[in-house]
């Protein structure tokens, strides 16, 4: 009994030799060539065996057949994933790759029938290894960053149909693991953290931001490496003053979109941004962007302070003019979790500056029941300073309401009253204490509304303890302790508010 271990093809490639040294016909085709080359070569069945042996016949259809299409020359790279090192050796794959290279960047530049990205779907049929050489090949050619992300996106979408559509922006469906329970997943694992790894850079093919976004959700479905899912988050945080708020949602939530899957890779990602220190319109524009995407998510129900306040802090003051944005998220937020203390309150409202609020924030935050004392006092005390200074003769006093709007007037007739309670209240402390000591030691005056004509102002008179109430400073209720819930799985709600009432 003949036995040729290591033979490439296996027995399917030397019965077709053997057919050949008996003069039987048998088919050569684009899928079967590359074993007959390897095999005839391993077999010695070469020109120096005799004048147009199987070795030179098999080399003759890859120049003349196979590799005159780019079909033809995908086909023909494929099946020698089986035949390595034998098919490298004899530069069969090398052949290959230049005439992909070719042809997919003159299809790219001059398509010959359509789609026109028909080329890009051709390629798709490799394993990562070798698509990353081909994509090496089209560089090398001229193709451009755009066919070169072409090509990447749509070999992610038909190598994952069921995870990464083929459009550049995620969508909400079923479930993949409804869609395809015989899909073994380790295989889709080891598949995009082999993609991820040949991406190319950032700096040579720029891909869109929502591609990436898209690929990085299903890493997080897949449960990937972390380094998979770092290079991938970099990656966005690069671009994030290009992405869209979906984007974000679609990292942050299942594949529904019902269900929170992760958010602590959204939180890296604009801290990522954030190191940067990009500054201008790109940080204005981001800012805007992140803004939306936590007003988005602030009606999860149980969703911890502390990553909301993780997410919205993140990037730093210089990126906003005005803090409005983030105000209307924190007020989202506070009021979809009506039950938080004080403390987390001040830790929600502590990722915006109260005297960065507009005119109209301002004077809506002095009405807001949600916020904390020292959140409006601070709003209303930077407006005096402005009036005091003459820098607001174009604003009205927030405490000034104009004259027909009478509900206004009367929650600020609350609020006034509110604070004339607490005048009464703590001076009674002041008298009781000033009983055993003979001296007035008031903490904190509260004294009536001005009087027109007078100099002094409710204001002034406690301006100079209002930093004390600062929810910003060392001095306030230390936030710190919060704990951050590490495993969020949350059912987000059908309905979601994004007005400020």
């Amino acid at each position: 009994m003949l036995e040729l271990k290591g033979i490439p093809g296996g027995a399917e490639a030397f019965e077709k030799a053997a057919r050949f040294c008996y003069g039987v016909n048998f088919e050569i085709s684009v899928e079967n060539v590359a074993a007959l080359h390897c095999a005839a070569e391993w077999l010695e069945m070469t020109e120096k065996s005799c004048e147009g042996n199987l070795a030179a016949r098999a080399d003759e259809f890859i120049a003349k057949a196979a590799l005159i299409t780019l079909s033809g020359a995908v086909t023909v790279l494929k099946s020698c994933q089986k035949l390595l090192p034998f098919a490298e050796k004899l530069r069969i794959v090398q052949r290959c790759v230049d005439a992909i290279g070719s042809k997919a960047t003159h299809e790219a530049n001059s398509p010959s029938r359509s789609p026109p990205d028909w080329w890009a779907a051709e390629l798709a049929m490799l394993n990562p290894p070798f698509f990353q050489k081909a994509l090496a090949a089209m560089k090398a050619r001229g193709a451009t960053p755009k066919t070169l992300s072409t090509s990447v996106a749509v070999y992610a979408g038909k190598s994952l149909p069921e995870l990464l559509p083929l459009s550049s922006s995620c969508g909400r469906g079923p479930s993949p693991a409804a869609s395809s329970a015989g899909t073994d997943r380790s295989t889709q694992r080891n598949f995009i953290e082999s993609f991820i790894a040949i991406l190319p850079t950032d700096h040579d093919t720029p891909l869109p931001v929502g591609f990436l976004c898209c690929l990085l959700r299903a890493a997080i479905f897949l449960n990937s490496s972390a380094a998979s899912r770092r290079d991938l988050e970099r990656r966005i945080s690069t671009s994030l003053d290009q992405v869209a708020v979906g984007d974000l949602m679609a990292i942050a939530f299942d594949y529904s979109g019902q269900r929170l899957a992760d958010l602590d890779s959204i939180r890296r990602i604009v801290t990522g941004f954030a190191e940067r220190e990009v500054a201008g319109a790109v940080a204005q524009r981001t800012a805007r962007v992140v803004d939306a995407f936590v007003a988005e998510i602030a009606t999860e129900e149980d969703l911890p302070v502390s990553k909301f306040a993780g997410i919205a802090g993140a990037l730093p003051k210089s990126s906003r003019r005005f803090d409005d944005d983030l105000y209307r998220a924190v007020d989202i937020y506070l009021k979809a979790h009506s039950g938080l203390d004080e403390i987390e309150r001040e830790k929600a409202c502590s990722v915006m500056d109260p005297l960065r609020l507009s005119y109209e924030a301002r004077l809506h935050a002095s009405q807001n029941k949600r916020l904390p004392l020292q959140v409006v006092l601070h709003a209303l005390y930077y407006d005096q300073l402005k009036i005091r200074s003459g820098d607001a003769a174009d604003e009205p006093p927030i405490v000034a309401v104009a004259s027909g709007d009478d509900t206004l007037a009367k929650e600020n007739e609350a609020l006034r009253s509110e604070l004339a309670r607490m005048k009464l209240y703590l001076t009674d402390i002041q008298r009781s204490q000033g009983s055993s000591t003979g001296k007035s030691t008031t903490v904190m005056a509260l004294p009536a509304p001005p009087v027109a004509g007078k100099k002094t102002s409710f204001f002034s008179s406690v301006s100079k303890k209002l930093g004390k109430l600062n929810p910003f400073r060392q001095g306030s209720k230390d936030t710190s302790t919060i704990e951050e819930n590490v495993g969020v799985d949350l059912a987000k709600p059908r309905k979601r508010r994004f007005s400020i009432s």
